[in-house]
């Protein structure tokens, strides 16, 4: 269970991409430079702390870490366009980013003023 005081200073999810990294280094240099990609773009999507992508981001490192180990390369495996591939999963996932959330909030309270 989290402790409080690693919720609150982000110290457990820091320990969680330490480990994507320690991960990320003994994979192929083609699914290195992936990762670096993938990791970039899925954090335009996060919620306010970010808390909610590390089990996606578990899940590609997963999938990329099975891939290599079978001798397939990354283009195989994620497809030439790696920006296609996270907007893709993003949306599968219902990952949203801050603008997004900030715009349905500010469409939710519109409507609660219009309702009154």
């Amino acid at each position: 269970m989290m402790k409080f005081w690693e919720k609150i200073t982000g110290s457990d999810m820091t320990k969680e991409m330490k480990s994507f990294e320690l991960r990320a280094g003994t994979l192929p240099a083609d699914y290195q430079r992936a990762w670096k990609k993938i990791n970039m773009l899925l954090w335009q999507n996060a919620d306010f702390s970010g808390r909610d992508l590390i089990p996606i981001l578990d899940g590609i490192m997963d999938m990329l870490e099975e891939a290599a180990a079978e001798g397939q390369n990354a283009i195989e495996v994620l497809g030439d366009d790696i920006k296609e591939f996270c907007s893709n999963l993003a949306m599968e996932e219902g990952a949203k980013s801050i603008r997004d959330k900030w715009r349905e909030e500010l469409n939710n309270n519109i409507a609660k003023k219009l309702d009154n």
